[in-house]
C-alpha cells in the first residue's frame, strides 16, 4: 500500500450521481420532477418543483396536502405552503433541544418488554433559531423489544390533531 494514492468515493465511477425532487398526488401518480447531475441537496430548487404543482391546484375546492422527508424542513418551505393555504407534515431532524421536550418519554418503560412495540406521541409548540414563529411539532416514540434505545421521529405540521397537546 506504500507509495499508493488512495482514490475518493467519486474516482470509482465516471458516471454522474442523479439526485431527484418529485411531487407526486394523492395515489403515487408523480406530478412533477426534477432530476439533476452532481451531489446536490435534494431540495435545492423545491420552488421549481413545487410552484407549478400549487398553480395547477390554486381555485379548486380540495384540501391540499404536502408530506416531506427532512430536505424540506426548511421555514422557507413552511412560509410558501402556509401563504398557499397548504397542510403539511413534514419531518424534521433531532436535535438537542428537541430531545429535552420529549425527555420523560424517552426513558424505558417499566416491566417485562411486551412484544409489540410501545409507541407514545407528544405534541407540543417549537421554535427553530431561522423560523419567524413557533409552529406544532410532533414527537413519535417507538420501543421495540430487543432495542436498547427508542426510534424518535419529529414532525413539523399545521395538520389539525384529535390529542391536544401532550402533558407530562
Amino acid at each position: 500500500m506504500a507509495g499508493r494514492k488512495a482514490l475518493h468515493t467519486t474516482d470509482i465511477s465516471a458516471a454522474p450521481a442523479t439526485t431527484r425532487c418529485f411531487a407526486s398526488i394523492k395515489f403515487g401518480a408523480v406530478e412533477r420532477a426534477l432530476l439533476r447531475d452532481g451531489n446536490v441537496h435534494s431540495a435545492k430548487d423545491w420552488r421549481a418543483v413545487l410552484e407549478p404543482v400549487v398553480a395547477r391546484y390554486q381555485g379548486r375546492n380540495l384540501r391540499r396536502y404536502f408530506r416531506a422527508d427532512t430536505a424540506f424542513a426548511n421555514p422557507e418551505v413552511y412560509e410558501y405552503l402556509e401563504a398557499e393555504g397548504y397542510e403539511y407534515a413534514i419531518r424534521l431532524p433531532a436535535n438537542d433541544v428537541l430531545q429535552r421536550d420529549i425527555e420523560p418519554l424517552l426513558t424505558r418503560p417499566v416491566g417485562r418488554p411486551s412484544n409489540a412495540p410501545v409507541i407514545w406521541y407528544a405534541g407540543f409548540l417549537y421554535q427553530a433559531q431561522s423560523w419567524d414563529r413557533a409552529r406544532r411539532v410532533v414527537a413519535k416514540v417507538e420501543w421495540h423489544n430487543g432495542e436498547l434505545f427508542p426510534r424518535v421521529g419529529f414532525i413539523v405540521t399545521n395538520l389539525r390533531c384529535k390529542f391536544d397537546e401532550a402533558k407530562f
